[in-house]
């Protein structure tokens, strides 16, 4: 059998991310961005790791989400 191994819960900075405005009407791409962010739908909020690509991505998205 394979070993299985625990997952530590990561101590890293978290960023809670909401979308506060539909990505339709804009760029393709910055749709694909909200998207690959893990938002569905306006109101909804992820908490994502605080990384640079992170940072990236919420720039590209900054008039679409709002930032905790």
């Amino acid at each position: 059998m394979a070993k299985t191994t625990k997952k530590k819960k990561s101590d890293a900075p978290k960023v809670k991310i909401t979308l506060v405005r539909s990505p339709i009407g804009f760029n393709r791409t910055q749709a694909a961005t909200v998207q690959g962010m893990g938002l569905r739908r306006i109101g909804h909020t992820v908490e994502l790791v605080d990384t640079p690509a992170t940072r990236g991505m919420i720039l590209k998205v900054r008039h679409l989400v709002k930032v905790d």
